[in-house]
């Protein structure tokens, strides 16, 4: 589940609200061991979610940097070459 977390500091456009509300549910799925809480859960589980987005977007809004910022399709691309290599390279199935 974490792999669908991904870098949200210094791209240009900024992270969206979206963006940090997406890290935030996958980062509680993962702590909770739970996709999709029970009834009785459910508000825990959504409370910890909007605490999470809140301090990610806090943090986001602290840092700073002096490095150009950077680019998502770039990272895309970089992610999909090494994708490439590692597949490439991978032993035939038995």
């Amino acid at each position: 589940m974490c792999r669908n977390i991904r870098r949200l500091h210094n791209y240009e456009p900024p992270t969206t609200e979206a963006e940090i509300r997406e890290a935030a549910l996958q980062y509680v799925r993962k702590v909770s061991g739970s996709t999709h809480p029970s009834a009785a859960n459910s508000e825990a589980f959504d409370r910890a979610v909007e605490a999470v987005a809140a301090a990610t977007g806090e943090l986001l809004d602290s840092l700073v940097t002096s490095a150009p910022p950077r680019s998502r399709e770039q990272d895309a691309a970089r992610a999909k070459e090494r994708a490439r290599i590692r597949y490439e390279n991978a032993p035939p199935p038995a």
